[in-house]
């Protein structure tokens, strides 16, 4: 039977920490308070906040950074679009005895305005989303002691003391740096937050909230991390756990012993701390044996977000059969311990480390720019994410120009409306990809067979060289139409689209043709498109060969007469008008599914793709099995 923590203490006169919360929106508040006292905790990250109540958080937040002086800090919106310029420094016109001066000063990421001011609080409404201009500055000042900043016109040496308030989907945490994440010292899972009658406020706060939070900016009176605190923490995380979970869930332990007015921070404060931030944990367990008791007592069974097996299947990217699903149905035959002290309203099965157990698609070198095209006209090509101060007059901002030229009309004394090269502007736009997988799925020929291991190095291949990807599937059970082949455009093999395409059950009809013929559209677009930019593309398709919709029936949706042999002929001849593209730069290879009979069927589509054959299906897992839902030919 685990031990009531409560209880415990009651019995062994144990100084109470603070009181539980009684919700979600309780423990919220407490944890930005924490973030406030302590510049130690100075990133929060909520995982599945409701977008609507990213800035009620946010106003509270900044509320509490002003402590008892009622100052409060002022939200800087970080997203996609934010730029080192605007980050770290911003320019300030002056009015001075000689006229209007222009300066370079800090920016929110640097620290507070001026003596007294309450700290920047800097809010991200979606991690996933920010710029890698904002994941670079988190990793380098979230939880750092200092901060050395060389821009144009500033250089400067300082202690960071901006709050950073962070949204993310839990959904989003596997495609994010571990280094990102890891600098969030406070972690708390946020779906289901509603918004009390009374609104959030203070009022959730301790009595000894004003002596804690003390002058904004300048560090409290701290209680001391003592060894069983220590001890504790190392109990309630994972074995394999990262060093700075476990000092953001001590420092989060002291905070809430500065609180109590405790000069040392006990287990106690820490079971208090991982209650706050929703972390599952199993019970204490008495470290003495007793008299007839046995010397090591059993434990309770560990919550799936603490399987010791889960580290190896990260590590390996398998989870049961198929690689990208998980495994969460073989952790449910045990059952989670209960997290200390029940907190009310906590789905246990949450976690505040949502990307230990998400699928990692994270990008090849998160935090670092991609390579991107300079030279020639392509690099005016692409999505526009951004602007920047023009070097040339190509691409001009025109929106962004005009709005830094109006910024000035009064100090340059024109008549007219004048823009000077200063006010000039660029877009910056997204990297055009230089590499692109075209992949034709033919779900009817999968059956039993799990594809993914073939598929492994094309999309490996993709992901390395941040390819585009075209997916065509045919004979999908989902499909609007059975008779037509469905396709969708993604920027990278991470699109999640991708992933739901390989597992898309079988439907009846195989619509091959029309699916070739698909395949080779989305080809010339993309050569026209990107011209010699794109250089180099594989076409992939996973069929057997044995397509049972004539092309014809796909242009006109309907299916007329008895089949026979033609959709397998218009699939040989849609494979035949490949010939006439650059071969110099697409690569064609046909896997083939291995079934019986007319197994002849994929080396002859590829002769006429002019490509090769891959061997698809084991030699061990190849049967004579006759087909269901498809007979071509």
């Amino acid at each position: 039977m685990p031990i009531d923590p409560p209880s415990r203490r009651d019995a062994d006169a144990v100084p109470t920490p603070s009181e539980e919360p009684e919700d979600l929106a309780r423990r919220l508040v407490r944890a930005l308070a924490c973030s406030a006292v302590d510049p130690a905790l100075s990133g929060v990250l909520l995982f599945d906040l409701d977008p609507q109540l990213v800035d009620p958080v946010a106003r509270v937040f900044a509320e509490l950074l002003g402590g008892p002086s009622g100052r409060r800090a002022t939200p800087v919106m970080l997203g996609a679009d934010s730029r080192d310029e605007g980050m770290w420094t911003r320019p300030v016109l002056r009015q001075e005895r000689d006229g209007i001066t222009f300066a370079i000063e800090p920016g929110p990421l640097l620290g507070a305005e001026g003596p007294g001011a309450a700290p920047p609080l800097l809010v991200v409404p979606d991690l996933a989303r920010l710029s890698v201009a904002g994941m670079r500055a988190a990793v380098q000042l979230l939880g750092a002691d200092v901060a050395v900043v060389e821009q144009t016109g500033l250089r400067r040496t300082s202690r960071p003391l901006a709050r950073w308030l962070a949204v993310c989907r839990s959904a989003d945490a596997g495609r994010l740096s571990t280094h990102l994440l890891d600098r969030f010292a406070i972690r708390i899972p946020a779906a289901g937050l509603r918004l009390p009658a009374d609104g959030l406020g203070p009022g959730a706060l301790p009595h000894a909230w004003p002596a804690a939070a003390g002058v904004p900016g300048a560090p409290a009176v701290r209680a001391v991390v003592t060894d069983d605190a220590v001890r504790r923490v190392q109990e309630l995380l994972d074995p394999d756990t990262s060093n700075r979970r476990t000092l953001s869930l001590l420092r989060l332990a002291r905070a809430l012993a500065t609180w109590d007015g405790e000069p040392d921070a006990t287990p106690e404060h820490c079971d208090a701390a991982a209650r706050l931030i929703g972390l599952p944990a199993p019970q204490p367990t008495e470290r003495t044996p007793t008299e007839s008791g046995p010397a090591h007592p059993p434990v309770a069974p560990s919550p799936p977000d603490l399987d010791p097996h889960r580290g190896a299947r990260d590590r390996t990217g398998r989870g049961g059969t198929r690689r990208f699903e998980s495994t969460t149905e073989q952790l449910l035959e045990t059952e989670p311990a209960e997290g200390i002290g029940g907190v009310p309203g906590l789905d246990e099965s949450t976690s505040p480390y949502a990307e230990d157990e998400a699928v990692p698609l994270r990008d090849f070198a998160p935090l670092r720019n991609p390579w991107q095209r300079t030279a020639g006209p392509a690099s005016t090509r692409g999505v526009v994410v951004g602007t920047q101060r023009a070097r040339d007059l190509r691409d001009l901002a025109y929106v962004r120009t005009a709005r830094e030229a109006a910024v000035h009309q009064r100090i340059r004394h024109h008549e007219g409306f004048t823009v000077s090269p200063v006010d000039l502007h660029s877009n910056v736009r997204a990297a055009s990809p230089e590499r692109m997988l075209v992949l034709v799925l033919d779900h009817t020929c999968r059956g039993d067979w799990d594809w993914q291991d073939t598929l492994t190095p094309f999309l490996q291949w993709a992901y390395a060289g941040r390819a585009a990807a075209q997916v065509i599937e045919v004979g999908g059970a989902t499909a609007k139409d059975e008779l037509r082949a469905e396709s969708f455009a993604a920027r990278s093999v991470l699109d999640p689209r991708i992933v739901d395409a390989l597992y898309r059950p079988a439907g009846r009809a195989t619509p091959l043709a029309h699916g070739l013929e698909q395949a080779r559209q989305a080809l010339l677009r993309a050569f026209r498109q990107h011209g010699n930019g794109l250089v180099e593309v594989w076409l992939a398709v996973i069929t057997d060969g044995r397509g049972n919709v004539p092309l014809r029936a796909s242009h006109t949706g309907q299916l007329e007469g008895p089949v026979g042999a033609e959709g397998v002929e218009d699939a040989f001849k849609a494979a035949t008008r490949f010939s006439t593209m650059d071969r110099t730069r697409l690569n064609v290879a046909v896997v083939d599914a291995a079934r019986r009979p007319y197994e002849h069927l994929p080396f002859r589509l590829a002769e006429k793709l002019g490509g090769t054959v891959v061997e698809g299906r084991l030699a061990e897992e190849r049967g004579t099995r006759e087909d269901g839902g498809h007979g071509g030919g």
